[in-house]
């Protein structure tokens, strides 16, 4: 069963693709941990004394029979957050054994620099004592003698978690504290210097070429938590989750725009506002790079409104949707944070708007002539720039694919999308394929997302971008595998249905 398409152009390499890797894996280890940042966000946002219901027993402040409360807030931020950021960047190295070493090397790190968010200190150290423990474990590889294993494996690993502890709490803790605090001041600077809606002009365009997960979980991330333990909340969890450039840029293409552009504009606004998915702006960008203006405008303009309103958010809202903005809003912040929105959408807007009048002629007539659509050449050089698959052809309906698949007699039931994090790209296309299936008439399938760390193999397909597949396969031998091409063919997904129907008839 395959399909042929057009190639997707790869994505250059060099220092762009070496950063954009890295920023993967720190999504890699950040999302997932996201739903333990929101209950944070929310036990903040109503226990600390300037919450919505202050309680000193679990905001952390006064005291019960003499005895300073702890709380819920500090210990949450301060232990548990970089615990599972480290146990999930070691897992993803070497699964559960370097998750446990990876985690008891950042706990020296934390115990040694307490009063500091250890979150970048999590994200090094998780990922790299799971990294030594698999080396010593692969210098007596298979030279273990029978009945030994169970011996050597837990001592080495024991052994090795006590000296790298003691390494963290010794030497890593104060190189880590210091840059926090050096961090910690740039912000401070930028605040006081009124120069801080000039970060736009660096995340912006960061964001559309996927540059901009390094600094927002490898930095934004605990330095915003860092603030919301000082006063109660942070603007820089708004620095790049604002939905309103996004938005104001499709609206303008909903109005002003040709072609298929104009099209997909009002679906992409639902999935970009509300749904959070911010990449599926972005070929509508790269197809007219000069767009940049307007949604660097449009950011300056939302941080500039946060600054003057001192507004911030309690936690990251990730994704990126209206819903969780509001939901993390600090609650004194929800003029502030409400205005950013709007503002910077309204600036988007006009500027993106002015761009569209002033090219539409051209537009028009390079349509009628029948050129390519600008749109669908930016969808191909959208999934090259992230260097890995991207859903945003398939919501926009503009995508083709590659697929291959074997079918087999049993009864489908489950089907996984499964990509380097298991997030974002991934959750876009099983809810494509969730909706097929629903729209069917077929039940009885479930379509989930996940990480290729994270698959067992118990499923029935599984889906992946074709770079991909070989590792999906090693960890799931006995499931049918459909390899697309940056996951771009909503067409191949009906393939998959018309499998599922019948095979399950």
């Amino acid at each position: 069963m395959t399909t042929t398409s057009t190639a997707v152009p790869k994505s250059g390499g060099g220092a762009r693709v070496r950063v954009q890797r890295f920023g993967t894996f720190l999504s890699g280890m950040v999302m997932p941990n996201i739903p333990a940042f929101i209950a944070w966000g929310i036990i903040t946002a109503f226990f600390i004394q300037t919450g919505w219901t202050p309680n000193g027993l679990l905001g952390g402040f006064g005291t019960t029979n003499g005895v300073a409360n702890t709380g819920l807030v500090g210990p949450i931020i301060t232990w548990l957050i970089p615990l599972l950021i480290a146990a999930q960047g070691g897992r993803m190295v070497y699964g559960i054994r370097g998750a446990v070493v990876g985690t008891v090397m950042t706990m020296g790190v934390i115990v040694g620099s307490l009063g500091t968010t250890m979150i970048l200190g999590a994200m090094i150290c998780g990922p790299l004592g799971a990294y030594l423990i698999k080396q010593l474990d692969r210098l007596w590889e298979n030279k273990i003698k029978a009945g030994f294993e169970m011996l050597v494996n837990n001592f080495s690993a024991g052994i090795l978690g006590f000296g790298l502890a003691m390494v963290g709490f010794f030497w890593l803790s104060p190189i880590f504290s210091w840059i926090a605090t050096i961090l910690g001041d740039g912000v401070k600077f930028l605040v006081n210097a009124h120069l801080l809606p000039l970060a736009s002009v660096f995340i912006e365009p960061a964001k559309v070429v996927f540059l901009n997960n390094a600094i927002n979980h490898g930095v934004l991330d605990q330095l915003g938590a860092q603030q919301v333990q000082q006063t109660g909340k942070s603007i820089l969890f708004l620095l790049e989750a604002n939905p309103g450039p996004g938005v104001g840029l499709l609206i303008a293409f909903m109005l002003f725009g040709v072609g298929v552009a104009r099209a997909t504009a009002p679906g992409a606004i639902i999935i970009q506002f509300f749904g959070g998915i911010h990449e599926i702006y972005f070929p509508y960008v790269l197809s007219k790079p000069i767009l940049l203006l307007a949604v660097i405008a449009g950011g300056a303009t939302g941080v500039a409104t946060n600054v003057a309103f001192q507004s911030g958010l309690v936690a990251p809202a990730s994704p990126g949707s209206i819903f969780a903005v509001i939901l993390e809003t600090s609650k004194d912040s929800y003029v502030g944070v409400i205005l950013s929105v709007v503002l910077s959408a309204a600036v988007s807007f006009f500027i993106t708007a002015v761009i569209l009048r002033a090219s539409r002629k051209r537009d028009l007539a390079a349509e009628a002539a029948g050129a390519e659509d600008a749109l669908v050449t930016a969808v191909a050089q959208n999934a090259a720039n992230k260097g890995r698959e991207s859903r945003v052809g398939d919501l926009l309906g503009t995508g083709t694919g590659t697929g291959t698949g074997t079918a087999t007699a049993s009864k489908i039931q489950s089907i996984v999308f499964a990509c380097d994090a298991g997030m974002g790209s991934s959750a876009m296309g099983a809810t494509v394929l969730r909706n097929k299936i629903k729209k069917a008439g077929i039940e009885g399938v479930t379509v989930v997302n996940k990480a290729i760390a994270n698959l067992t193999d118990d499923v029935d397909i599984v889906i992946t971008q074709e770079q991909l597949t070989e590792r999906a396969k090693q960890k799931t031998p006995s499931a049918e595998h459909y390899s697309v091409d940056n996951f771009m063919s909503s067409s191949k997904y009906d393939e998959v249905v018309a499998e599922v129907q019948a095979r399950n008839s």
